[in-house]
């Protein structure tokens, strides 16, 4: 069953205008992203991924996240527009966070802007900001799209919409 898309009011987008595939643009919006204290990313070159029903995924350059706190997993997933993702476990401070944050080595041709550069699972971190908003996490475990104010769904994500 298809959910009521939620109207957006003025400044805000819809996830249900994002593309299906989904397209990436660049962002000069102010991302930080906070573990046990520090700023492990901080950015306003960051690329949104924007797809149908899902809040953006924003991917951060490698050039403005602390990766001496990053460390590749052996997890793995794929995305049938992305390709394979590898995964990191971050540690800060004596805290360890399992597969926290996410990466493409080799993504597929059309995102091959976002090659290496890192997203956050939200929920796993201490804070992540768009502008110095707090972001809420997507709904549900898998997907990790970053939920703002100027975001409406609904949002994929909770029991029950892994058709849509």
């Amino acid at each position: 069953m298809q959910p009521q898309r939620i109207a957006p009011g003025p400044g805000q987008e819809s996830v249900w205008d994002y593309p299906r595939p989904p397209r990436i643009e660049a962002s000069a919006k102010h991302i930080e992203v906070v573990l046990s204290g520090l700023t492990i990313a901080d950015t306003r070159r960051a690329k949104r991924v924007l797809e149908t029903s899902s809040p953006p995924v924003y991917y951060l350059p490698p050039e403005d996240v602390r990766m001496e706190y990053f460390v590749r997993t052996n997890h793995g997933s794929f995305c049938e527009w992305k390709g394979h993702a590898g995964y990191y476990t971050v540690t800060v401070g004596g805290r360890r966070v399992e597969n926290a944050a996410w990466f493409y080595a080799n993504p597929t041709p059309n995102f091959t802007l976002i090659r290496n550069y890192v997203a956050f699972y939200a929920g796993k971190m201490d804070g992540c900001f768009v502008d110095g908003e707090r972001v809420r996490p997507q709904p549900g475990d898998f997907y990790g799209g970053w939920v703002t104010q100027e975001i409406v769904g609904p949002f994929k994500g909770d029991p029950g919409t892994q058709g849509w």
